[in-house]
């Protein structure tokens, strides 16, 4: 596999990464030739993206790696997190001086032109080391596979729930005798609860906070709501935009539902709003050690089933192979290694929010003993994902493009009918561009399952 032969421009355009571009730094991310730690007779080089919890979670999970396996030395890097740290990934990658193993959001694999960008993982290596392909739920190891390699081991996936205050419910009367929040099926039967919900909160205080000007979350709950009428966005063959504006119109109309009814104020701060009384706010899994920290009498949920089918909005983080010339030996090995070894053990990244990729850890003891992620942790049997095309992902071109569309709707300055037909010439325009990391459309990329 050859040095991939991509331009600069193309690269940074690619990352969405033009303004970063006189900040790589690359000796500082770990490319030098420093001595290996005491003991050890191999190294992996590691960037990945975590910062504050997740950061201390995943130096846990690696320091209790290095303990175990003394003779590999681990030399991890945190990157900023977002378009900077995938604009130096691709250029570490397209520069022969890409890392031993990284950290990306599954959905931008398919557009980081796998076989260029990224190396395919061994899936016998992987074995060797207690990972195999009947570990993880069989849509989630699917979303790795690109023209049959699998190019992104899964670590976890982080949907957006809805979380509750228990108190505040309780004197509403929308506990349940299990102490769990009433279900709801239906639009009618979710407004209903917002309704007695907002009666029992205090003077001042937002019934959800919706992130109603936010494009990613709005993008993000367009998604899961979407996906429960069974909406779809393109043809298999990705070649021909299938979005169905009748079925959007509806989820936009629902979600601006709630700030015309006064349950949502655009530009609160949503998170502190719930810590301070509120009692629904729609959040990532992330936001799990925020409110338990804050010692909240709380519960989540994935996001209410009220359009249809059960879908929440999820993505997952996943272990990749940065694309080296010269990949293989030792230092290849120690890399499946390490990623298997994480992705086994983590019970300590669960803390943090994030639920599991790797099932055999859900049915431990330990992690059933965790709340309240044993009450959302169904969620990675219906997740909603954004569709398998270069320009979608965490930070994608998508939800940069769509996102704001989605805004102008929930916000009232778009009618939903209006916008839904802008998200789908949006999609059109989307499907016929070309990745300018290898200049292929959708349909000429190889995203196939």
């Amino acid at each position: 596999m050859g040095r991939p032969d991509l331009s600069r421009r193309r690269l940074l355009a690619a990352a969405g990464g033009l303004t970063v571009a006189g900040s790589f730094g690359f000796a500082a991310l770990g490319t030098g030739a420093d001595a290996l730690a005491s003991g050890a007779d191999t190294r992996v080089r590691y960037w990945n993206l975590f910062s504050g919890g997740d950061g201390y979670n995943m130096i846990a999970m690696l320091d209790a790696f290095r303990a175990d396996h003394p003779g590999i030395d681990v030399k991890d890097s945190t990157l900023q997190w977002g378009s900077p740290f995938y604009t130096k990934l691709a250029m570490a990658a397209a520069g022969n001086r890409a890392p031993d193993l990284g950290v990306m959001h599954m959905g931008r694999v398919t557009g980081f032109s796998p076989g260029r960008l990224l190396d395919p993982w061994d899936v016998r290596l992987l074995a060797k080391y207690g990972v195999r392909e009947a570990d993880f739920t069989p849509a989630l190891w699917k979303r790795g596979i690109i023209d049959g390699k699998l190019y992104a081991l899964p670590l976890d996936i982080h949907v957006q729930l809805c979380f509750y205050r228990k108190d505040v419910l309780k004197k509403a009367g929308l506990l349940g005798a299990d102490g769990r929040m009433v279900p709801v099926t239906s639009t009618d039967e979710w407004f209903g609860v917002l309704k007695e919900a907002k009666k029992a909160t205090k003077k001042g205080l937002q019934t959800l906070g919706l992130h109603a000007n936010d494009q990613n979350f709005m993008w993000w709950f367009f998604v899961a709501f979407y996906t429960q009428l069974g909406g779809a966005y393109f043809n298999d063959a990705a070649t021909e935009v299938t979005f169905d504006t009748d079925k959007a119109t509806e989820v936009l109309e629902f979600l601006r539902r709630h700030v015309t009814d006064g349950y949502s104020t655009a530009g609160a701060a949503d998170g502190e709003q719930f810590i301070n009384g509120a009692p629904f706010t729609w959040e990532g899994n992330w936001s799990v050690p925020v409110f338990s920290g804050a010692e909240l009498d709380y519960g989540a949920t994935p996001l209410p089933s009220v359009l249809g089918e059960q879908a929440t909005h999820a993505e997952s983080h996943a272990f990749v192979l940065p694309h080296q010339s010269e990949r293989g030996g030792a230092t290849n090995e120690a890399a499946h290694q390490l990623a298997a070894y994480v992705v086994q053990h983590a019970q300590q990244w669960a803390a943090g929010g994030h639920i599991p990729a790797y099932t055999p850890t859900l049915s431990t003891a330990a992690y059933k003993k965790l709340s309240p992620q044993n009450e959302y942790a169904s969620a990675m049997d219906h997740q909603a994902t954004e569709p398998k095309v270069w320009f979608a992902g965490s930070t994608g071109i998508l939800a940069q493009r769509v996102g704001p569309i989605v805004v102008s709707s929930t916000m009232g300055s778009a009618k939903p009918e209006a916008a839904a037909r802008r998200m789908k010439g949006m999609l059109t325009e989307l499907l016929a561009s070309k990745n300018p990391m290898d200049g292929r459309t959708a349909a000429q990329g190889g995203a196939v399952a």
